[in-house]
Order: C-alpha cells, then sequence, then structure tokens
C-alpha cells in the first residue's frame, strides 16, 4: 500500500461486502460507539462463551474507513480468547498512533493495512470507532 494511500484493497472490499455487519441473535454484550467528529456510529455485539469471542458483529452507519475497520476487526477477533482480542485492540491503538514496530503489525493481519491512516489525523478517529468500542466491552470482561 502506498504510504499516505488509506484506500487499500482490504478497505474498499470490507466496507463493499462486510461480512460481520448484521444484527445478532442474543449477544452477551453490546455497546454503542459514536464518532462525534464525523457523525460514524456503530452498535457492536458480542457472544462470549467460557472467555472465547465466538461471534462479533456490528450494525451502524458511516464512512468507509469506520466501517471496514470495523469490519476487518470482527473478522480477526472472532474465535479469539477476550485476553487476545484486548492485545490485538491495544496492538492496532498502538499502531494507529504510529508507535508500533513493523515486526508487531503481523499479528493484525489485513487490519495492518490502515497502518497508513497514523499519518492521516483527522481519519484517525474513523477507523479507532469499532475498537475503541471493543476495549469498552473486553474492559467490562475484565
Amino acid at each position: 500500500m502506498a504510504e499516505g494511500n488509506i484506500y487499500s484493497a482490504a478497505l474498499m472490499e470490507h466496507n463493499a461486502h462486510p461480512d460481520y455487519k448484521y444484527e445478532m441473535d442474543d449477544p452477551t454484550h453490546v455497546h454503542e460507539g459514536v464518532n462525534p467528529s464525523c457523525g460514524d456510529q456503530i452498535t457492536l455485539a458480542l457472544r462470549v462463551e467460557d472467555g472465547v469471542i465466538t461471534e462479533c458483529a456490528f450494525t451502524g452507519s458511516g464512512c468507509a474507513v469506520s466501517q471496514a475497520s470495523t469490519d476487518i476487526m470482527a473478522d480477526l477477533v472472532t474465535d479469539e480468547t477476550v485476553e487476545t482480542a484486548q492485545h490485538l485492540a491495544d496492538l492496532f491503538m498502538k499502531m494507529i498512533r504510529g508507535e508500533a514496530d513493523e515486526d508487531e503489525l503481523e499479528e493484525l493481519g489485513e487490519a495492518a493495512e490502515l497502518k497508513g491512516i497514523a499519518l492521516m489525523p483527522a481519519r484517525v478517529k474513523c477507523a479507532e470507532l469499532g475498537w475503541r468500542t471493543l476495549d469498552v466491552i473486553l474492559k467490562d470482561q475484565a
């Protein structure tokens, strides 16, 4: 991905065809996230069983960055332990602030393609929305 081009193929694909954007039946955790600076809003739902996120879904609306980043996040944390998901959320936030080492980013999979957003301060909150919402839910688990 060209440095500064945040609209990677993965971002565009997850925005156009999100796999995790749907209303979940019987979630164990739900939290609403809002980005007041540009109007993005999501409702994140998780099903956590025995310390494992067995399902992650979201509904809402917003820009391509917020919606794709949330879909990428949902894919990454599904079937992971709460502890692993928290580690990935912390790592993503570190990356988006421009503080992560390159060797750490492999753990983020496709989410690492959003690294260039760190260079675009106006888009950072968009990319963080799903991750911050997940963080609130996971911290309630601790």
